[in-house]
């Protein structure tokens, strides 16, 4: 019989941060924020991502408490199974994976028309299939080499977003002029149109896509059977990681509040470019392009991660082949990576044959899932806290442990009901839930049902048995 081979902890407090970051900053702070301004109005966004960054805060809290007593890879599927029940686990699981695939997809195709605006002869799929075999090779050598390339993909759209504040910043009060002898905006776009324009209810509508713009941070919990002394690290990424976000998103939303007229917002390609021609700065829309570039290529990479480990995890729980659980000399669970590229390269597939159909469905069911993990997310540590005391130990033992319980857990899962009960108010993002909630019951049966049929055979064979 072969060696078992196990992960390997190589992970430090640098990487596990900047892997969440890599996550977290992607295109959908780049380019969807124009759309949420002009949706719930300059005010309303802020709002909108206050909200969005204290929901993301109480869950990461809960998130902490639970790796660090059990660092997993994989980890909040592994809670939910344990604390909420099985087929709850099987289904968060698959609903994680699926995130990550539909976005691998998105990403290379995104990647490939960037491409375009420097190499417009070469076809979009040839950049498609480069990124995609630099971001598998990336995944499938060791850990270590996975989470230095996270850690520089990452740092470069971080030097973007810090100067992009501090640029806008000076504009915004006038330190810096405007292009075209434009006077200082300071604050006067924040409520040109009055505080909630759309009414207040909007920035409850917009709140699935302010979550879904925050996902990724809880790949700090993934990461934790990876990670070096993870009862110091992970609670340390944990408060680096939101410490960052808050200023990064909420920073760069003032300012291109700010310096966007709410008419504008929507019909920008990217609202990043257009501040920084508003400012006056050279070659701002190929500086802008090389950043979001980088931003998809860090968001793809730290995707396969999440999604491969998800795999590896549903194995290691024996509810999937065991072909997927096993992991290399170097700790890579390579089949699992291999078959998420797969699942990535088929939705690649799917937005180019079927965009309005097959496409739109695996987005919307991807839009709901981070929500529906970070519910299970809070409701595992309200279960964990409950039975841990139950059984007669001391929270005091806790290496690291989550403030107010029980207030942080369920404000956590009110907070992120909220946003899914908002969406059932808006027609263009309906369809998260007419597609979402039957791919979750999908779930389940595909989790029950085999074992009630094996139940049944069991108890059918012992009665003839009997007789």
């Amino acid at each position: 019989m072969g060696t078992k081979h196990e992960f390997q902890r190589n992970m430090q407090a640098r990487h596990v941060i900047m892997l969440s970051l890599g996550g977290v900053i992607w295109t959908g702070l780049f380019l969807s924020t124009g759309y949420t301004i002009q949706q719930a109005g300059p005010f309303g966004t802020i709002v909108s991502y206050l909200v969005g960054a204290l929901a993301v805060y109480l869950v990461m809290l809960c998130l902490g408490e639970l790796s660090v007593h059990m660092p997993e890879t994989g980890s909040f599927h592994t809670y939910a199974a344990k604390y909420i029940g099985p087929g709850t686990g099987y289904t968060v699981a698959w609903l994680y994976w699926l995130t990550w695939t539909v976005a691998l997809g998105s990403e290379f195709t995104a990647a490939g028309l960037l491409m375009q605006r420097w190499f417009p002869f070469v076809s979009v799929w040839i950049w498609s299939a480069m990124f995609a075999a630099l971001i598998f090779g990336l995944n499938a050598v060791t850990i270590r080499f996975f989470a230095e390339s996270e850690f520089w993909f990452s740092s470069v759209k971080v030097l973007a977003i810090v100067i992009f504040v501090i640029l806008g910043a000076g504009a915004m009060f006038g330190l810096i002029p405007l292009a075209h002898s434009e006077p200082a905006p300071f604050f006067s776009n924040l409520t040109s149109g009055g505080l909630f324009p759309n009414g207040a209810f909007a920035v409850v509508m917009t709140m699935l896509a302010v979550n879904f713009a925050y996902s990724g941070t809880e790949l700090i919990g993934v990461a934790a059977g990876e990670t070096a002394d993870p009862q110091k690290n992970i609670p340390l990424a944990i408060r680096t990681t939101l410490f960052r976000l808050i200023l990064f998103f909420i920073g760069t939303i003032v300012i291109l509040s700010a310096l966007l007229p709410m008419s504008d917002a929507g019909v920008l390609k990217s609202p990043f470019v257009a501040v920084f021609e508003r400012i006056g700065l050279p070659y701002a829309a190929d500086l802008m392009n090389f950043v979001i570039l980088t931003a998809i290529l860090s968001a793809a990479n730290s995707g396969l991660y999440a999604s491969s480990r998800m795999l590896w995890s549903l194995a290691d729980k024996k509810t999937i082949p065991a072909l997927f659980g096993k992991v290399t000399k170097k700790g890579i669970p390579l089949n699992a990576v291999i078959f998420s590229m797969i699942g990535g390269c088929l939705a690649l597939l799917s937005s180019v044959i079927a965009p309005d159909t097959v496409y739109t469905v695996l987005v919307s069911i991807s839009g709901l899932a981070v929500v529906a993990v970070w519910m299970s997310i809070s409701a595992s540590h309200y279960f964990f806290r409950k039975r841990f005391v139950n059984e007669g130990n001391d929270i005091k033992k806790l290496a690291y442990k989550a403030p107010l319980y029980p207030f942080v857990p369920i404000a956590s899962f009110l907070l992120c009901l909220a946003s899914v009960i908002g969406i059932a108010f808006d027609p263009t993002q309906r369809i998260a839930l007419y597609c979402g909630v039957p791919f979750i019951l999908l779930c389940y049966a595909g989790y029950y049902l085999p074992k009630l049929w094996k139940k049944r055979g069991e108890s059918y064979a012992a009665e003839n048995q009997s007789h």
